[in-house]
């Protein structure tokens, strides 16, 4: 089976090394991301002679027309950024596949992983579908889910996730060849799904007014490789990575953001309901108890 590898990254790198193992499946071409330099998919490429190449429009008649595209049985995308117009998912006879770090019809879209934290979510899933029309809409073809603790934050979910999708590609690939692929429509499952946005620039300021477990979500959610939760003290910022809940802390009125007292390990700070005990922060100030977080 011929494969058209859409990828990028050190996700798509785990699931390369995978799949070039596989004896029954052939690699006709990698296409990267068009405004990235991923040397180590390039060299996988130059190492497997592999034709390796970027398009600024992977829908346009120049890329459509290359010989190794036509020649694919199956388009696989791995963490590419450009969406699949029908011309072009339809195109191989086997269709596009694509993995995608989020519980489908649930969890579509971008920053999943961070979402599904912050959201207090009990799992979250990975899932390979079909391409069709619509953002991460397409028939399932495999799920599989796998459950959050409280000591998950997001660079144990990037983790997790990568080897997942690298497992579930190496699963689902070898079905294609036996035929044995199930197709489950996202509605059957709910009518609706759920929709993420991207994160960006001011999504990283903390909001004190939370509840402690909004704050703990909050902060594990993007905290490194993500741009950490950030706050401000005397008009400087702060940078939070870490919270730790406090069991049964009382609930009581009083100024969230406010510093209550220092502790072994950090400082206890005032949130809506109760308090956190602060663990990792990064400031160019000394923080003292009275203190108070905007």
């Amino acid at each position: 089976m011929l494969i058209g590898y859409f990828a990028d990254g050190p996700w798509s790198h785990k699931a390369f090394e995978r799949l070039i193992k596989k004896p029954s499946l052939e690699f006709s071409f990698i296409c990267g991301r068009f405004d990235q330099n991923d040397k180590v998919l390039k060299d996988y490429a130059t190492n497997h002679k592999i034709p390796f190449m970027t398009s600024e429009n992977i829908n346009g008649s120049e890329f459509l027309g290359i010989p190794e595209v036509n020649e694919c049985d199956i388009f696989v995308s791995m963490s590419f950024d450009q969406i699949f117009h029908k011309k072009t998912f339809s195109k191989p006879p086997l269709g596009t596949i694509n993995c995608h770090a989020g519980k489908l019809p649930f969890y579509r879209g971008r920053s999943v992983l961070n979402w599904v934290l912050i959201n207090d979510e009990p799992e979250f899933g990975i899932t390979v579908h079909y391409v069709d029309d619509g953002i991460d809409t397409g028939d399932i073809i495999k799920q599989k889910c796998f459950a959050i603790t409280d000591d998950d934050n997001y660079c144990t979910l990037l983790e997790r996730a990568s080897h997942g999708c690298a497992d579930m590609l190496e699963e689902v690939l070898p079905a294609f060849l036996s035929k044995e692929v199930d197709r489950i429509p996202q509605r059957s499952i709910h009518p609706h799904g759920l929709y993420c946005t991207r994160r960006g620039d001011g999504d990283e300021v903390m909001d004190w007014n939370m509840t402690s477990r909004q704050v703990f979500n909050f902060v594990r959610g993007i905290c490194p490789p993500g741009p950490s939760a950030r706050c401000l003290l005397n008009e400087k910022q702060v940078m939070i990575n870490r919270v730790r809940l406090i069991p049964e802390a009382p609930s009581y009125a009083g100024f969230p953001g406010a510093v209550l007292a220092k502790e072994k390990d950090g400082l206890l700070v005032k949130t809506r309901d109760s308090y956190v005990l602060l663990t990792e922060w990064i400031s160019e100030q000394k923080i003292r108890v009275g203190d108070r977080f905007k």
